[in-house]
């Protein structure tokens, strides 16, 4: 099992003028920790850059149970609102088994974990571009 802060690099967001990767850098951090906060499992980030233009980053978490993935969901769109990233979009909460929080560049799946392996997110996101996998 993977834990937030093993599933990418916490660098420090950059100083001075503020880039737009240095703030999808800082939603990363804000979420990851989160999550490890509220003991989602199995959390996996996946760089989007280059592959979508739907943001930066997806991550893909579980919990144990409905309301486990709605607790964390909770949790993550308080904390979302607390540090000033309010305008999220929400799907699939009074479910609990797949719920989609969209921060704009950081993208969350929270799922029970039958539901996350049968759709199985990580392996067609992280899958390399055709143009990637050619050997040179």
């Amino acid at each position: 099992m993977r834990s937030p802060r093993e599933a990418t690099d916490h660098g420090a967001p950059l100083t001075g003028l503020a880039s737009f990767r240095a703030d999808s850098g800082r939603l990363l951090k804000i979420v990851l920790d989160t999550l490890d906060g509220s003991k989602a499992e199995d959390v996996v980030a996946i760089d989007l850059k280059g592959k979508t233009s739907i943001g930066d980053h997806m991550v893909v978490a579980s919990g144990r149970s409905q309301r486990h993935v709605g607790a964390v969901a909770d949790h993550l769109i308080k904390k979302l609102k607390d540090e000033g990233y309010g305008r999220a979009r929400i799907e699939g909460l009074p479910q609990g088994d797949w719920v989609l929080i969209d921060a704009g560049d950081v993208i969350v799946h929270l799922f029970r974990p039958e539901v996350r392996e049968f759709y199985n997110l990580e392996k067609m996101w992280s899958a390399d571009r055709p143009m990637e996998r050619m050997v040179v």
